[in-house]
């Protein structure tokens, strides 16, 4: 499956057929993405590849909270990063083919909005599971 950002700078490629994504609540994910959810998965680095040039991707770290947001520097979409040097985080609508992602779950629910309201049968954890 393929995936880019906004503008197509940034491009990747996962080698797998079928992810399992997940719905993350917590507050930064809801300021990340103005949402008030992120949908997005991990994925071993074996199977992440960058399809074109990354250098233009830009990286915040939030000081003291381990929290990183890279994001395609020309049109500022959020795009995969390197997740404990074995993994990658992909949020999920940067895919072109969307066939191959399931939701399984909802994440943080313990940090929700107030006014959001879960109203599917997925499982519900407070945390990471």
């Amino acid at each position: 499956m393929k995936g880019s950002c906004f503008c197509g700078q940034v491009q990747f490629e996962i080698k797998v057929d079928k992810v399992d994504a997940y719905h993350c609540h917590c507050s930064i994910c809801r300021k990340v993405t103005g949402s008030k959810f992120n949908t997005a998965f991990t994925l071993s680095a074996e199977h992440f590849s960058w399809f074109s040039n990354n250098e233009g991707v830009k990286t915040y770290q939030k000081n003291g909270k381990g929290f990183r947001h890279d994001f395609c520097g020309n049109c500022g979409c959020t795009v995969p990063n390197r997740y404990q040097d074995v993994m990658f985080w992909v949020p999920a609508g940067l895919l072109d083919d969307e066939d191959g992602i399931e939701v399984t779950k909802h994440i943080f629910v313990e940090s929700k909005a107030p006014w959001d309201v879960i109203s599917d049968e997925l499982d519900q954890f407070e945390g990471y599971p």
